[in-house]
């Protein structure tokens, strides 16, 4: 393939393209539980009940609503990439535990699962060379490196 001359050449440019289409997709997902308000959050927030949280469903949605649309900017942008893929991992999981305890089989849970497993693997991954993080929050070793 003419893109790729060799194996990592193209690495920066795959982590853009993947923070970008999944950060895209994830302000999706959250924007509407953003704007949805305090019933819809305390909807979402009452999911941590399987953990045994019950206080606080409200803020708990709000936190669901607030890492799907602002993680999935942060992803999008590589700014506080690792703090973004921690939020989205949790997120991600309480969302596949209460569709996967509520019946929904498989179907129902795989995508949040999945989505989990991406911001799990990009939290060892890093953001890559084409980010915010990159430019304001790389180490003097790693500045010499490219130079």
């Amino acid at each position: 393939m003419m893109i790729i001359r060799h194996r990592y050449a193209a690495k920066n440019t795959g982590l853009l393209l993947l923070r970008v289409g999944i950060g895209f997709m994830f302000i999706l997902h959250g924007w509407p539980k953003m704007m949805g308000g305090a019933p819809r959050w305390e909807m979402i927030g009452q999911s941590m009940e399987l953990f045994g949280v019950g206080f606080a469903p409200m803020f708990w949605g709000f936190m669901a609503a607030f890492a799907e649309t602002v993680g999935g900017l942060l992803l999008m942008l590589g700014l506080l990439f690792r703090p973004a893929c921690f939020l989205l991992f949790i997120t991600m999981l309480v969302a596949a535990a209460k569709h996967a305890f509520g019946g929904d089989g498989f179907g129902g849970y795989s995508h949040a699962l999945e989505a989990a497993i991406v911001f799990f693997s990009l939290l060892f991954i890093g953001p890559g060379k084409y980010s915010l993080d990159y430019n304001f929050f790389r180490s003097e070793k790693d500045r010499n490196k490219y130079r």
